[in-house]
């Protein structure tokens, strides 16, 4: 079974004013990457309460992240030639995407999907028991964008397999 590609983004808050601090992906062959984001000089909003959860300080991003250029690239040069990857909160996801992609100067070369879109009723049913297992069976970090994406990936294989 091929894996579908997942995609997730941590972000400065929720909300109006949020932006992407943090994207990161899930390959079909099951390996990660991500990205920490440099803040625009206009991305200002910032809410502790997101901090905390991901645990990602703005000094940080100013520090270390990429530019929105660089990482508009690199998801264009990633996701290109499959044309597609999919999103837990494809509503969120979405908009920061967009955001990101209209700060580069850039149009994405694939689009986001709906996760759900993928899943059967059966896999439904099954999914929040499923992903609070492997959380603990594997000891994942959460609400770190790579992390993130790997374990809703994994929840997938596994409620598919135990479907067949």
């Amino acid at each position: 079974m091929t894996l579908p590609t997942l995609l997730d983004i941590e972000a400065s808050g929720f909300g109006r004013g949020s932006y992407p601090i943090e994207v990161g992906l899930a390959r079909a062959d099951g390996s990660v990457c991500a990205f920490l984001i440099q803040p625009q000089e206009e991305w200002t909003h910032w809410d502790p309460k997101a901090e905390l959860l991901h645990g990602i300080s703005r000094s940080r991003l100013e520090r270390e992240g990429y530019p929105v250029i660089e990482v508009a690239r690199w998801l264009n040069d990633e996701l290109a030639e499959i044309g597609i990857a999919y999103s837990d909160s494809w509503g969120y996801d979405n908009t920061w995407l967009s955001l990101l992609f209209h700060h580069a100067g850039m149009l994405p070369r694939f689009r986001l999907e709906a996760l759900r879109s993928l899943l059967e009723e059966s896999q439904l049913a099954r999914w929040k028991r499923t992903k609070e297992a492997l959380i603990l069976e594997r000891g994942i970090q959460r609400h770190r964008a790579g992390e993130d994406a790997r374990l809703l990936q994994l929840t997938y294989q596994r409620t598919r397999d135990t479907q067949q």
